[in-house]
């Protein structure tokens, strides 16, 4: 009864050798142990330089559509915000859905020290915009100009971090404040 049990032993010590050496699909294995933190990486990698694209466009955008503020172009076309709103989406390049997620602030400031800061986010999570105006001042007046854009996460578990709203979005923020040229009658 010893020597079956011995050789019961034997033959299951012997299949095990030979399924442990036997390297047939390892790669396949080691991929699976690997693909899901890759994956996770890679998605994560992608979301962030999406993400800084998209500020960049957003930067670009405000910077471009500041400078007829600051000539006073807007000022003399007597833009409303609504037609500023448009200039602003005009230099986005179609990458931004203006009418529903961009949100802008265009307010003259006593100094440069008392430019608005911080984000118009509210306890529940949503962009507070009941403080927002359409001001572009006069000739030498500081201007501040805030836009603020909703960008939905694309990757909802692996992005949670980034997220700063309700409903998995991430505010954009982009602000330029100067002082306007001296237009107008100054010079006629």
């Amino acid at each position: 009864m010893l020597s079956v049990r011995n050789s019961l032993a034997a033959r299951l010590r012997d299949h095990f050798g030979a399924y442990a050496a036997d390297k047939r699909g390892i790669a396949a294995v080691e991929f699976a142990l690997i693909a899901a933190p890759f994956f996770f990486l890679i998605f994560g990698l992608l979301e962030v330089c999406i993400l800084f694209i998209m500020t960049a466009i957003l930067d670009h955008g405000v910077a471009e559509a500041s400078r007829p503020l600051r000539t006073g172009a807007v000022q003399e076309a007597e833009m409303n915000a609504e037609e500023y709103r448009e200039l602003i989406c005009a230099q986005l390049m179609g990458m931004m859905d203006c009418e529903n997620r961009l949100h802008f602030d265009v307010q003259t400031v006593s100094g440069f020290n008392n430019t608005p800061t911080g984000t118009p986010i509210d306890s529940a999570g949503l962009v507070d915009n009941s403080s927002f105006g359409f001001n572009p001042g006069g000739p030498n007046d500081i201007v501040a100009v805030r836009v603020f854009y909703e960008w939905d996460l694309l990757t909802p578990g692996l992005t949670a971090p980034l997220a700063n709203m309700h409903g998995n979005k991430h505010l954009i923020q982009s602000n330029v404040v100067f002082r306007n040229e001296p237009f107008g009658s100054d010079f006629e």
